[in-house]
C-alpha cells in the first residue's frame, strides 16, 4: 500500500508539476505570438483616444507577466515535493544509499529547471511586447500632435 502511494506522488510530481509548468509555457507562447499578430494589423486610424489603443495593446499581457513570475515557483513546489519523497523512501528502507539520494535529488531538481526554463522566455517576451506597446503608444501621440497642427 505504502509503494502505491509513493507511486502515486512520484506520478502527480511529473504529470501535474511538469504538465502545469508545459500548460505554463504554451500559453505564454500563444499569447506571445498573439499579440505579435495584432500588433502587426493594428490600424493606429482606427483610435481616435489613446487610452482605448493602451487597453487594447497590453490585453493579455499580464497573463504573460504572471507566468513568467510564478513559473520558478511552480518549479519549486515540484523540487520540494520530489526532496520529501526522496527522504520518505530512504527512511521507509531504513539504510543510505547516496547513488538512491543523489538520483532522487537530481529527479526532484528537474521540476526547478523546467520552472526556470519556462520563465526566462515568458520574462524576455513580455519585455519585448511592453517595449511594443510604447512604441506604438509613442507612433500615436506623433500621429495626434500632426493631425492637431
Amino acid at each position: 500500500m505504502e509503494k502505491n502511494i509513493l507511486a502515486y506522488a512520484e506520478a502527480a510530481l511529473d504529470y501535474g508539476v511538469i504538465g502545469l509548468l508545459i500548460l505554463m509555457s504554451v500559453i505564454t507562447l500563444w499569447l506571445f505570438i498573439e499579440r505579435m499578430m495584432f500588433y502587426s494589423s493594428l490600424r493606429l486610424s482606427d483610435y481616435e483616444n489613446r487610452d482605448e489603443l493602451e487597453i487594447d495593446l497590453t490585453d493579455n499581457l499580464s497573463i504573460i507577466s504572471v507566468i513568467g513570475s510564478n513559473a520558478p515557483y511552480v518549479g519549486l513546489l515540484g523540487t520540494v515535493i520530489g526532496i520529501m519523497l526522496t527522504f520518505y523512501t530512504m527512511g521507509e528502507v531504513g539504510t543510505i544509499d547516496a547513488k538512491k539520494i543523489m538520483v532522487g535529488l537530481a529527479l526532484a531538481l528537474k521540476a526547478t529547471a523546467m520552472g526556470l526554463i519556462v520563465a526566462m522566455p515568458a520574462i524576455v517576451f513580455y519585455t519585448l511586447l511592453l517595449r511594443k506597446v510604447e512604441k506604438i503608444l509613442t507612433l500615436f501621440d506623433i500621429a495626434q500632435d500632426k493631425k492637431n497642427k
